[in-house]
């Protein structure tokens, strides 16, 4: 029954979409589409109409007024809404995975490598003479130890990076 009414319809309601798309700035595929939708809704809840033609014309100009309406008390933004500098959840799902990666690999560092970032990554922003003091160290041996443990890193987070890209 359904399908013998969409076969029927269809051509009617193509060429009642298409008339009045443009009085209602819409695209008459979605004004098709709409009304199919309003189709099923009511044979769901009221069976099929009894005159069909008829019902299919009132539903494509109901639609069309209601686009219309709804047109007129829309408004577009001055400038775009969308804020570039604010991170998408995606990107802080990804920066997240990416500096928990990090931490992990801090952690498998030998020796006081572990210590000296973490001292390095802190968000209290410690000098050098401030962490040497803490790691027990000379403030010039620092560079170079922190040098030396950013060369381990390096080697750790390689292999992680390079089969992550590989797979795509």
């Amino acid at each position: 029954m359904t399908h013998d009414l969409v076969a029927a319809l269809g051509p009617l309601l193509t060429a009642e979409a298409s008339a009045e798309a443009y009085a209602c700035g819409s695209d008459a595929g979605d004004l098709e589409q709409t009304v199919w939708l309003r189709l099923l809704e009511r044979l769901e809840t009221h069976g099929p109409p009894r005159a069909p033609e008829d019902w299919l014309r009132r539903a494509v100009r109901a639609e069309s007024r209601r686009t219309r309406r709804t047109a007129r008390r829309e408004r577009p933004y001055g400038t775009e809404p969308a804020d570039h500098t604010t991170p998408t959840p995606e990107q802080r799902v990804l920066a997240t995975a990416h500096r928990r990666a990090v931490r992990e690999a801090v952690a498998r560092l030998p020796g006081r490598c572990p210590r000296l970032l973490e001292a390095l990554l802190s968000p209290k922003d410690l000098t050098y003479r401030e962490i040497a003091g803490e790691l027990g160290i000379s403030q010039g041996s620092l560079g170079p130890e922190r040098s030396r443990c950013l060369g381990c890193l390096r080697r750790l987070l390689t292999p992680e990076v390079a089969s992550r890209e590989a797979r795509g």
